[in-house]
C-alpha cells in the first residue's frame, strides 16, 4: 500500500482529492480489482499495472525503482494482456501535469484524443 499511496499521492494533494492516502491494506486493493498485477523482484514490489477491459490504469512504480525502464516494461505487459483478448484499442488516462508519463505513452505509440477537465 505504502508504494501505491507514494506514487499518488501527489496527484491527490495537487487535486485537493482527500484523503490524500487511499489505500490502507490489501482488502482495499483487491475490493478495487481483480485486474491488478505486481511486478515483484526478490521480495520487493518494483512496479504495478491494473488493467480494466481495454483500459490500462494506475501505472505505478516505487520511486526508488523509477527513472530505470521499469515503466515502460508494465505499460508493454499491460498492452499486451489486453490484446491477448481484445482487438480494441488500448486506453489510459494521465494527469496533464504527469510529465514524465505523458513522454513515455507518447513514446510507446499513444495519442491524445481527448482532453478532460476533472475536480
Amino acid at each position: 500500500m505504502k508504494i501505491y499511496n507514494a506514487c499518488f499521492y501527489e496527484m491527490r494533494k495537487a487535486l485537493d482529492i482527500e484523503p490524500y492516502n487511499f489505500l490502507n491494506d490489501y482488502e482495499q486493493i483487491s475490493e478495487k480489482s481483480k485486474d491488478i498485477f505486481l511486478f515483484v523482484c526478490e521480495e520487493e514490489i518494483i512496479g504495478s499495472v491494473a488493467c480494466y477491459g481495454t483500459e490500462i490504469d494506475d501505472l505505478i512504480v516505487n520511486k526508488k525503482f523509477q527513472n530505470k525502464g521499469y515503466g515502460k516494461q508494465l505499460l508493454l505487459w499491460g498492452i499486451n494482456y489486453i490484446r491477448q483478448s481484445s482487438n480494441e484499442s488500448v486506453s489510459l488516462h494521465v494527469a496533464k501535469w504527469n510529465e514524465k508519463a505523458l513522454k513515455l505513452y507518447e513514446k510507446v505509440g499513444f495519442n491524445i484524443i481527448n482532453t478532460d477537465i476533472v475536480r
